[in-house]
């Protein structure tokens, strides 16, 4: 081992990190908007000693920095961990009966209690039954007797984690992200304001009620992960359905959230107002932008977010100008997502040439939420969600 070449030496410590594409998320990547903590952060990667506990809002540059000392151990030639909480939850559980060839509880379990640098990612966003609360307590509790160095994520210390655990995480240093980067590199048209966005998160996303079916309560789970991990990793599309008011607007703004936040930008509209502005643009009022300044800037966001497609854009020109949209988009992979509260027949028969670039298992994933609406009555006392 001390004899690899330094490239075949990093590319083995990228592949047991479990980084995957957050191998792009490093110090340097951070630029101007690098939050005010990012020195204390620096130093730590160089020599990991103690707890680090990275506190903020979703979005807040938490699992940027997280990777980003994942990056600078890798780059050192030292090796670490790098999990997403709920991912290695699912894992563990799932070890109790392993496909063959995959390791069982007792190994994955020591595996990552003893790996010599520890990540956790959203370590608040998993421990939602007892059986979670208690692994993750066993592990967490296992690393400190041992001063293992490790790195935690999440939204808060008090709101979602036992308090056994919370009372570990603070005995560490604690840095608050709060704040973030600046109002920046975000437009909109519709009703989704920089401030109202700040609203949606995925620490606020509930996925267990219980008078749900199972069916509705495991839809939420899988589409609040699904998008977690394209906020992690905005690559190609992502399609979520399901009826008005069931979650589907509150992921796609806490992924525009996350976006914003590890310094890229996002392009947040609501479709029936877009085709308004875009018609609007052929004759602007003074000082907005014309029709080949606004189409441009649609076509080609870091981020594109389609929200609301429905059956009210089924003139011609309303259709022909979003395949437009999407056609482009499609073609160069740019990260975009759309939500419609429409079934997939529905969507083929009202965007028949939308739905075939948003259906494409290579460019897009389809994510389905078969939950009720949100903000009825049996579900009072929740946040309304759209």
């Amino acid at each position: 081992m001390l004899d690899e070449a330094g490239e075949v030496r990093r590319s083995r410590l990228e592949r047991i990190s479990n980084l995957g594409a957050l191998t792009r998320f490093t110090f340097e990547t951070l630029g101007e908007d690098a939050p005010s903590v990012t020195a204390r952060v620096r130093a730590y990667a160089a020599e990991p000693d103690g707890w680090l506990v990275l506190k903020g809002a979703s979005g807040s540059y938490k699992t940027h920095l997280a990777a980003a000392i994942a990056n600078e151990r890798i780059a050192r030639g030292e090796p670490v961990l790098f999990r997403f909480t709920p991912d290695l939850l699912d894992e563990l559980r799932a070890s109790y009966e392993p496909a063959d060839g995959e390791p069982g509880f007792d190994t994955l379990f020591e595996l990552v209690r003893t790996a010599p640098l520890l990540i956790l990612d959203d370590i608040d966003a998993a421990a939602s039954s007892e059986w979670a609360r208690e692994k993750l307590f066993q592990l967490i509790n296992a690393r400190y007797n041992a001063a293992l160095p490790t790195v935690c994520t999440c939204y808060s210390l008090t709101e979602s984690l036992d308090e056994r655990l919370s009372r570990r995480l603070a005995s560490g240093t604690v840095l608050d992200l709060s704040g973030g980067a600046p109002l920046s590199r975000y437009r909109q048209i519709g009703g989704m304001t920089r401030e109202r966005l700040e609203d949606f998160g995925f620490h606020n996303f509930h996925t267990r009620f219980p008078n749900y079916a199972t069916q509705e309560n495991e839809s939420l789970q899988t589409a609040w992960e699904s998008a977690h991990r394209f906020a992690d990793s905005p690559e190609g599309w992502m399609l979520i359905l399901g009826e008005s008011g069931c979650g589907k607007t509150h992921l796609a703004a806490a992924v525009a959230n996350a976006v914003l936040r590890n310094g890229d930008d996002a392009f947040f509209a609501v479709v029936p107002d877009l085709l308004d502005h875009l018609r609007a643009s052929f004759a602007p009022s003074r000082g907005d932008p014309g029709y080949d300044e606004l189409f441009d800037d649609i076509r080609n966001a870091g981020l594109l977010v389609l929200d609301d497609l429905g059956p009210q854009t089924s003139s011609s020109w309303a259709i022909e100008k979003l395949f437009q949209i999407a056609n482009y988009r499609a073609s160069s992979r740019l990260p975009t997502i759309i939500t419609a509260a429409l079934s997939l027949d529905e969507l083929r028969e009202a965007h028949p040439r939308v739905a075939v670039r948003a259906l494409d298992p290579k460019l897009s994933q389809h994510v389905a939420i078969l939950a009720r609406p949100y903000n009825l009555p049996s579900r009072a006392g929740g946040r309304r969600r759209r």
